[in-house]
């Protein structure tokens, strides 16, 4: 049988709110409202991560690619460093996981940098070279 929050997601949502404010907890979808929850919480998530990867990419292109820098690198990765600042900011229990989040976007920005400047993977440290605080410093450029 399909449900309302298969055919019509934001019918839904309204149809939960109401049932919420209403205080009538024995209508409410639960399964779906705390997978929906859930859901909200890994988006914030993911958007720290992803910004990381951004943000780690273009300090590693900076640092490796001298003669390439360019305004618009340093724009992107200033922009980053506010947009991640805002989430923070929107959710400040993120910023405990910090530390895993640049601990699995390096990786991947390894991956993508090597791909972008055709340098070879190993052109890179394995570790992050920038402690969080680097990262994060509006300052900072390798």
């Amino acid at each position: 049988m399909t449900t309302l929050y298969e055919t019509d997601f934001v019918e839904w949502t309204e149809q939960q709110v109401q049932l919420l404010r209403a205080e009538e907890f024995e209508k409410v979808d639960w399964t779906n409202v705390i997978e929906e929850i859930e859901s909200l919480g890994a988006t914030q998530k993911r958007e720290v991560k992803n910004r990381l990867v951004i943000l780690l990419m273009h300090l590693l292109k900076w640092q490796f690619q001298e003669s390439h820098r360019s305004r618009s690198w340093n724009i992107t990765i200033d922009n980053q460093r506010i947009d991640i600042e805002v989430v923070l900011g929107d959710n400040p229990s993120l910023r405990a996981h910090l530390p895993e989040f640049v601990a699995s976007a390096y990786p991947i920005a390894i991956r993508k940098t090597a791909v972008e400047t055709e340098l070879p993977r190993t052109t890179f440290p394995t570790a992050c070279p920038y402690t969080l605080e680097q990262i994060m410093d509006e300052d900072f450029l390798p």
